[in-house]
This record gives structure tokens, C-alpha cells and sequence, in this order.
């Protein structure tokens, strides 16, 4: 949880404060850009405590607010049903964490259960790429 919140405090400007600011240019994706989750594998079954470790090829990682082409920074999707909207940046909350900092890994605390995961990469202004780069979507069982 203190890296949860270590993340989201490192991220600054985000999601309302950022959707005030009409007209944030959308970024295009390279060619071949893939973000994916190197682990737990899709179907684990986990403790309350998971490490979640992101991987991204064809691109760098940048911290927000750095602009540098050809790179972004992870967003990790909880439980979330439908990928946020194109065009506008990730939304900051329980189920949208933001990894603004650069880091390619969190540990989380989840309740019992089973949830989902996926990562959507996010330009230096959180707003995701075009076209998107986001992860397979992937379960696990909690215990």
C-alpha cells in the first residue's frame, strides 16, 4: 500500500486536473509497442500481498511529465471493465494506478478473491497512446 500511494503522490498532475486542460495532444504509438505482465501468470493464484512486475518492448520508460519520444509510463488497471476513454488521460484512483514515477513494478495488497489485471501505457500527460498500448487482460485468485 505505501508504494500505492508513494506512486500516486509521484504523479502530481493526473487525471481531473489534467482533463481541465483541454486540447492535450495524443500521442502515436511506434510500430510494434507491446506492454505486457511478466508476472503473476494469467490464472495464479496469489497471496493478499502480489508483486506485479510490468514489461514493455519497442518503447522506453519515461517518468510523467518528460517528453521524450517514444516512451511513456505504466498504468495498471484493477478490476476495471472497459479501457479508459481515448484521448483523455487515465483516470487516478483505487482501480487506475499510476506509475508516474518510471517504475516497472508494485507490490499490492487485494482482497480474497479473483481480479483482473492489465497495463495501459500512458504518455508523459497520462493520456493513453494511439493506437492504445495495453497489456492481455489477466486473472488471478487471491487467497
Amino acid at each position: 500500500m505505501k508504494r500505492i500511494l508513494l506512486a500516486l503522490a509521484l504523479t502530481g498532475l493526473t487525471g481531473a486536473a489534467l482533463a481541465a486542460d483541454a486540447g492535450l495532444p495524443i500521442t502515436p504509438a511506434p510500430g510494434g509497442a507491446a506492454v505486457y505482465i511478466i508476472s503473476p501468470a494469467n490464472g495464479a493464484t496469489v497471496g493478499q500481498d502480489v508483486t506485479v512486475r510490468f514489461g514493455l518492448k519497442g518503447m522506453g520508460v519515461a517518468p510523467a511529465g518528460v517528453t521524450k519520444e517514444h516512451t511513456g509510463h505504466h498504468h495498471l488497471l484493477v478490476d476495471v471493465k472497459e479501457l479508459p476513454a481515448a484521448g483523455q488521460p487515465i483516470p487516478n484512483d483505487a482501480n487506475h494506478i499510476h506509475f508516474g514515477g518510471g517504475q516497472t513494478e508494485t507490490t499490492l495488497k487485494l482482497k480474497p478473491g479473483t481480479h483482473t489485471l492489465q497495463l495501459e501505457l500512458g504518455d508523459q500527460n497520462h493520456v493513453p497512446f494511439d493506437p492504445a498500448v495495453v497489456s492481455k487482460k489477466i486473472t488471478i485468485h487471491v487467497k
